[in-house]
C-alpha cells in the first residue's frame, strides 16, 4: 500500500527528476530514442505548451518517485490525450503507485474534455500492459510512430 505519497503537477523544479526517472528505464530495457530525448529534455516546450500536463508522485520527503505525462494529440492523430514517459522509481515499484499516477491520468484527461486516452508501449512491459488493460486500455491496430520500440497500440474512451 502506499504511504505518504502525493502526485502534483510539475513545476520547473521537477525536470531533473523527469529526465531522470525516464532515463532509468528507457535505458533498463531499451535505447533511449530521439523522440525520447526531445521530450526529456524540453517537457515545457513539448508536453506542457502545446496544453498537455506532467504529473509528478513526490514521498512525504518532496523527493520525485514516480511520473507520467499527457501529451495533446492532434486531429490526425486521433485526438484526445497520449499517456506518455509513465515510471515509478524501482524503490516504490509494487506499491500500487503506477495505478495511482495511471488513474489520475484519467481523472485529469476527463476535467480536461479529452475523448480519449492513447498511448504506445511495448509488449516485453508485462506489468505495464497488465495495469494498462485493468483499467480500460484496448489494444488498437499497428499506427505510424516515432519509436522503433514501439508494438502495441492502446486506448480507451473517456465519458
Amino acid at each position: 500500500m502506499l504511504h505518504a505519497m502525493r502526485i502534483v503537477d510539475f513545476e520547473p523544479r521537477h525536470a531533473e527528476a523527469w529526465k531522470r526517472l525516464n532515463e532509468a528505464w528507457i535505458s533498463r530495457h531499451f535505447m533511449i530514442e530521439p523522440s525520447d530525448r526531445k521530450v526529456l529534455d524540453d517537457p515545457q516546450g513539448q508536453v506542457l505548451a502545446p496544453g498537455g500536463r506532467i504529473l509528478m508522485a513526490e514521498d512525504d520527503a518532496g523527493e520525485a518517485i514516480g511520473c507520467v505525462g499527457l501529451m495533446v494529440l492532434p486531429p490526425e492523430r486521433g485526438g484526445g490525450l497520449e499517456v506518455v514517459k509513465m515510471t515509478v522509481a524501482e524503490a516504490a515499484r509494487g506499491t500500487g503507485l503506477g495505478r495511482a499516477l495511471l488513474q489520475a491520468c484519467i481523472d485529469r484527461a476527463a476535467e480536461m474534455g479529452a475523448a480519449r486516452l492513447y498511448l504506445e508501449t511495448n509488449d516485453s512491459l508485462a506489468p505495464a500492459l497488465a495495469l494498462y488493460r485493468a483499467m480500460g486500455f484496448a489494444d488498437l491496430e499497428a499506427r505510424d510512430t516515432p519509436y522503433a520500440r514501439c508494438n502495441v497500440w492502446m486506448e480507451r474512451p473517456l465519458p
